[in-house]
């Protein structure tokens, strides 16, 4: 027995391994390229980029690890399976489950190693991952800037912009609404943002343009001003500094403080909290439900072949995602208790997976 024991543990690792590897490459792959566009053609700093790509990494983890080990399980059982070393085994008078208990002990171990990931690693990295967005944003506001769109990330303006290498802009459409008034317009040839990160300010140089001033005699009119240079100056509302926590960035403890303030002001609707709370735990035992039905589920299908295996894996895990999803608009709607709620994913997966082992043994 110890020693089948073994060769399915062995058997099971580099499918874990391999299935982790890629679906970590794949799932970082989109923001790789985002990120390197911004040091290419935007100018930002390659160590901010490194940093972001670094702690992209905690929340690729926690979506790729439950994945991965329900890929590991349906390829590898379905494998021995497929090769009938499954019946071999049953007609050597082993009970299937006892042998393939280590599994489960392993889908528990990953679901207790995702509980300080999701609650502590991944908030942690989601948070230090927006200061530097806000950084990049304060000393390169052109890098999250897109040209041909109306841009309203500055208080009072509206901006549209023909063209974006990274400081310089080209064609440059200022819009200043104002109420009871026309809107204020400015039109630049050129222009440069000239940030002042310290004071959260830009400040905006165009050259060659003209703008629409007050008319001194009539202030709700406005008369064209011709310029070489003109500088403009743009408040950042919120300093990276003043960054708040979103419920996502707080840990189970910070969560559970955020509750009691809430409570000495008397506010006692902290449904979205207790939602959260119960989503960090709830999510990181998805490894072990998983395993538990992907260990019956890969005796019935009796396949081999790698891309059956990996369809039936997304298959899986989309299903339990959108009840998980479900889950949550239900608490948040207070239609169910996020206690139960948020753990509805994980109890029908379970259910599930418990069928059909009592069917397999019955087979």
């Amino acid at each position: 027995m110890k020693i089948l024991r073994t060769y399915l543990l062995k058997e099971m690792l580099w499918p874990f391994i391999l299935s982790l590897a890629i679906l970590v490459f794949i799932m970082l792959m989109g923001s790789l390229v985002n990120l390197f566009n911004l040091v290419i053609n935007k100018g930002v700093s390659l160590a901010l980029v490194s940093k972001l790509i670094l702690l992209l990494i905690p929340n690729v983890l926690s979506y790729a690890i439950p994945l991965s080990i329900l890929s590991a399980t349906l390829l590898t059982i379905g494998r021995l399976a497929a090769d009938n070393e499954i019946v071999a085994i049953r007609a050597s008078g082993i009970n299937l489950y006892k042998l393939c208990f280590p599994i489960i002990v392993v889908g528990m171990v990953l679901s207790l190693a995702s509980i300080p990931l999701n609650d502590r690693l991944k908030p942690n990295a989601l948070f230090a991952s927006r200061k530097i967005i806000k950084q990049i944003g304060l000393k390169s506001p052109a890098a999250f800037l897109e040209a041909g769109t109306f841009i309203r990330t500055f208080q009072n303006y509206i901006i549209f912009i023909y063209g974006i290498h990274q400081n310089k802009l080209s064609n440059v459409r200022i819009y200043q609404p104002q109420e009871g008034r026309p809107t204020r317009t400015i039109i630049a040839n050129r222009g440069e943002f000239l940030p002042i990160p310290e004071k959260d300010i830009v400040k905006l140089k165009l050259i060659d343009g003209s703008s629409d001033e007050p008319n001194p005699k009539d202030p709700s009119t406005f008369y064209k001003l011709n310029f070489k240079t003109y500088y403009l100056t743009m408040d950042l509302s919120g300093g990276a500094v003043n960054l708040q926590k979103k419920l996502k960035d707080m840990s189970i403890r910070e969560l559970r403080r955020k509750i009691e303030e809430l409570a000495k002001d008397k506010i006692e609707d902290v449904t979205p909290i207790i939602t959260e709370i119960n989503k960090k735990l709830s999510f990181s035992f998805s490894s072990l439900c998983f395993v538990v039905v992907g260990l019956p589920l890969a005796i019935w299908t009796r396949r081999r072949e790698k891309f059956v295996g990996i369809g039936l894996s997304i298959g899986v895990f989309l299903a339990y995602y959108i009840l998980f999803l479900t889950g949550e608009v239900l608490s948040i709607r207070g239609f169910i208790y996020p206690g139960l709620s948020m753990w509805l994913a994980d109890i029908a997966l379970v259910c599930l997976g418990l069928i059909l082992i009592a069917q397999t043994i019955k087979r």
